[in-house]
Order: C-alpha cells, then structure tokens, then sequence
C-alpha cells in the first residue's frame, strides 16, 4: 500500500486501490493493476452496456423480458423466489444492481448480447474489467472459467467516470448510478460506514454508498464510491485464494479494515 494502512491477510492474493475522484491522487494502493476472478462485480458492464443501448433506442427499457427465455439459475437473487414471470429491463437492471440477481443478469445479457456488452465496453475504453459468460450454477470444461475478471484499477477508473459523469454520457452514468444505488450488499469494506444495507440510497449523513460486490468460492470483491460532503473515494479491492484454505474470515477482516481507512480519509 502506498501509506500507513490496516493489513491486509497473507491469505489471499489481493488488487487494491483508492484514488481521490477529484484530484485523480492513488491514496492506497497495492497490485492495482493485477487482473482477478470478479465474480459479479463484472456485471458492471451489463449495466452500462444496458444504459448506453437504451440510450440509443436499441434497449427499451419498458419492454418485458420473460425469465423463461433462458436456464434456470440459483444462489444470489430475488426473482427465481418471485410469482411474476416477467419483469421490465429497467426492473431486471435495478435486481442487477441491488441484489446481484442472477436470474435477471442471464435474461438481461440473452437480450443485449455478450457480443453488445464487449462492443460497448471497448468504445467507452474501459480496460481492466470484463464479462465473460452468462452466470451458470456449474462450470464445464468448454465453459468459460470465470464469470468475469477485474483489476482494482479497472474498477476504480469506472466508479470514478460514473461520478463525473462521464461514462458514456452523463444520462448514462447517472442511470447506471441509479440501479447500483440500493445495493444490499455492504458486508465488505462499505460495512465500516455502518450503513442500513436495506435503505442507504439517500441519507445525507457522513457519507453515501454505491457499490457493486463480487461473491464466489475463493474470491471476494467491493468496487464503489463513497461520496462525502467535502470528498469523493473512488474504491476497488479484489481477494482471490485457493477456496480449500477457506480464507473468508481473514479477507473480510481486511476489507473492514479498508472501509475504516476509506471512512477516515473521506472525513479527512
């Protein structure tokens, strides 16, 4: 890391960064460019190929995608526990972005394309972040072997570009900033700013947070933004290990850490 910060395990192989929006200045930082399994967090680029699209008309975000028109798909998730069978792509993107619905991400990407989401990825420039298949509950030998792989860097460069709005367009950013704004998932390094993870989106205390988390046997990901009144943090830290040395406790130990870090600096 570049200064004074909390330790980070031994356990896992780690990309981290966090960089001052405003001044573009990397206030910590190890192997930020070293490319990890991002498991969601590269759903990411779903969503902004998603808002781009709509955008330019090709994505109506009123029209209804029926969950049927693709596989059956468990772990994270609300709609496969839901009655209704089809949901708006403006609603399958909100599921995305707040409780990393898998079920809503394979219908989402059956309807744009992989080939859409890349296409919009490399006009924007977005480098170190990448979707690679659908979400599939096992992996085969001719499956692609991750859902997605990330750099902190990469991760922190786009929540950065989604602050300024500069994303695409500024309707863009602030779009897919909408859908990532209710995330529930805050048990990584956004846990340290003692969020409620079920109604966070527009409290006007220290801080607000927008991330984007990452789950899978092995790897734990929080990419996001802490926007403060006075500063905003740009964050990413990866963890990868071998899931048979079962290092959870100690990366999330190190990942609250991190939040504490982050809390301190935006209130520096």
């Amino acid at each position: 890391m570049t200064q004074a910060h909390p330790p980070l395990t031994d356990s896992a192989t780690w990309s981290v960064l966090v960089r001052d929006v405003a001044s573009g200045e990397a206030l910590l930082s190890r192997s930020p460019e070293l490319e990890l399994s991002a498991a969601s967090a590269s759903k990411l680029l779903l969503l902004v190929a998603s808002a781009v699209l709509a955008e330019r008309g090709q994505l109506d975000l009123d029209e209804r995608l029926d969950r049927s028109s693709v596989e059956p798909v468990g772990d994270s998730g609300l709609w496969q526990h839901l009655a209704q069978p089809t949901l708006t792509a403006d609603d399958a993107a909100m599921l995305v972005g707040s409780v990393s619905d898998n079920l809503a991400t394979n219908v989402l990407l059956e309807r744009i394309g992989l080939d859409a989401v890349e296409s919009v990825r490399a006009e924007l420039g977005i480098a170190g972040v990448h979707l690679h298949d659908r979400v599939r509950d096992h992996r085969g030998p001719g499956d692609p072997a991750r859902l997605g792989t990330a750099s902190a860097s990469g991760l922190t460069g786009l929540m950065a570009r989604l602050a300024t709005r500069t994303l695409g367009s500024a309707a863009v950013s602030e779009r897919v900033l909408g859908w990532l704004r209710h995330s529930v998932d805050l048990s990584m390094v956004a846990v340290a700013f003692g969020k409620d993870p079920l109604s966070h989106g527009v409290e006007a205390d220290l801080a607000r947070i927008v991330n984007k988390t990452g789950t899978d046997a092995g790897v734990r990901v929080d990419a996001g933004l802490v926007l403060g009144p006075g500063r905003t943090l740009a964050y990413a830290a990866l963890a990868n290990w071998v899931p048979e040395t079962d290092a959870t406790d100690a990366v999330l130990a190190s990942m609250r850490g991190l939040g504490a870090e982050l809390r301190r600096l935006v209130a520096a």
